[in-house]
């Protein structure tokens, strides 16, 4: 019996795919920006976290910005030893006013970035991933150096794997990434007066 037109494009595109991945033949930790005004830049960093987790590697998050008030994220990240949490943040910028306890803020979180990504050089690596939350906007409002942010994370260890989020990433950290997506917004509940929802936005 012949096979219908779908199978034997599936069987095209399987062999396409399997090539494909025979090809990529670089094995190394890469740097990943998730960008852009849409939803979901941090969403998608928790599940990669999350999904680190489940193939038992150990994961460090670093929160720039949001402070110290209750997330589900933060909540989940108790019940892991697999992963250490840091908040590093006052809170939103609006709310807080004081752009020189902003920076300072930042400052001493980048400070303990550098030393887990430190941590990682060597043959026993503590972390495979590190997630930088919302690290672009402390760079887009001038909390921190973009060039020594750079720096850093263009040497990092060769194995580790590092994902910052935020929207309006610099173009220099941009040009170093190994993946960038940009988020883009459609449309928002938000914007039509609905309030943001626990479990959803935070």
């Amino acid at each position: 019996m012949t096979d219908s037109p779908h199978k034997e494009d599936m069987k095209k595109l399987q062999k396409e795919q399997r090539e494909k991945v025979k090809s990529k033949l670089i094995d190394r930790g890469i740097l990943i920006v998730n960008t852009g005004d849409g939803k979901g830049k941090s969403t998608a960093a928790f599940g990669t976290a999350m999904r680190a987790v489940g193939h038992g590697y150990k994961v460090a998050v670093v929160q720039f910005i949001k402070g110290n008030w209750s997330t589900g994220e933060q909540k989940i990240f108790e019940k892991f030893d697999e992963i250490t949490h840091v908040v590093s943040g006052d809170g939103f910028t609006w709310d807080t006013q004081d752009k020189s306890k902003d920076i300072e803020s930042a400052e001493s979180g980048w400070q303990k970035v550098e030393a887990l990504i430190e941590e990682c050089r060597g043959d026993n690596p503590k972390y495979h991933l590190i997630v930088l939350d919302e690290l672009n906007i402390a760079l887009s409002y001038g909390y921190l150096d973009v060039k020594k942010v750079v720096d850093v994370l263009r040497d990092k260890p060769e194995n580790l794997n590092i994902m910052v989020t935020g929207r309006g990433a610099p173009e220099e950290l941009i040009s170093i990434a190994d993946t960038v997506t940009e988020m883009k917004p459609i449309k928002h509940a938000f914007d039509n007066g609905i309030q943001a929802q626990r479990g959803i936005e935070y």
